[in-house]
């Protein structure tokens, strides 16, 4: 036995610290559980309940799956309505550029047609100008339904018996004329008294129209009062007249070179 074996120990007994915990962890229902127990309990505190608890809330797979897609679906929402606002902005964009180049082809449209309505319009006149002219020559150069009788005929006989004579300025015949001077000396035939230059005999009777003319009918070239030119009408369609140093006297018909107008003598 050891000489110490009866000698009392003055060392105490080792207690628990009371701050001494041992730790309990837990998962319950979506929750970590921690449980703290003490080794020792103050005589104070003998109704506490030995073990505390606190919850803490976990994010579990399906919480965070589930903000994930609201989060998905705010962003498709935006971006439907930032793609919706961009259609809109297009379609009316477009709608202007259609309305723009409706009114655009419309005004052409109307031009176009002012434009062909004037050309017809233009070629219409002109039409009717030539016809009128037509008809015109037609009228004079139609046979004409006077028959020369009387003073008529002698006149008519007598500018014919001069054809192929000769023009020269100034003459009155009777191997050569101008034109006023076979004028003069054809109505001297019939006993009436010519002036002796065309611009007097332009205006030495009645004013009569180029589709009304008659037989013995005085016409000039140029204007009345200052006729350049004479002749005389002998029926169906034709005048006579000393033209020029070229031709001499000759029988022509009227379109060959139109008369500005006519006077009546007889």
């Amino acid at each position: 036995m050891s000489p110490n074996a009866l000698i009392p120990s003055h060392r105490k007994p080792r207690r628990p610290s009371a701050s001494s915990r041992a730790l309990r962890a837990g998962v319950t229902g979506g929750f970590l559980t921690l449980a703290v127990t003490g080794a020792t309990v103050p005589a104070n505190a003998a109704e506490k309940p030995v073990a505390e608890t606190q919850e803490m809330p976990t994010i579990t797979t399906a919480l965070a799956t589930s903000a994930a897609k609201s989060a998905d679906t705010a962003e498709q929402v935006a971006f439907n309505y930032e793609r919706q606002a961009l259609q809109d902005s297009a379609f009316s964009k477009a709608a202007k550029a259609a309305e723009k180049h409706k009114a655009e082809a419309v005004k052409k449209a109307k031009a176009e047609a002012k434009k062909k309505a004037e050309e017809a319009r233009k070629a219409k006149e002109a039409a009717q100008a030539r016809a009128s002219r037509s008809s015109e020559r037609s009228t004079l150069s139609a046979p004409s339904t006077s028959t020369a009788t009387g003073s008529t005929a002698t006149l008519v006989s007598f500018l014919k018996a001069q054809l192929g004579k000769a023009y020269v300025l100034g003459s009155s015949g009777p191997s050569s004329y101008d034109c006023s001077g076979l004028t003069q000396a054809a109505f001297n035939q019939i006993g009436i008294d010519l002036p002796r230059v065309s611009q007097d005999q332009s205006t030495a009777g009645t004013q009569v129209g180029l589709d009304n003319l008659q037989v013995g009918d005085i016409l000039y070239w140029g204007s009345a009062g200052s006729a350049y030119h004479v002749g005389v009408y002998v029926g169906d369609g034709n005048f006579i007249g000393a033209q020029n140093s070229s031709t001499g006297i000759v029988e022509r018909p009227l379109n060959y070179d139109m008369p500005t107008g006519a006077v009546r003598v007889l």
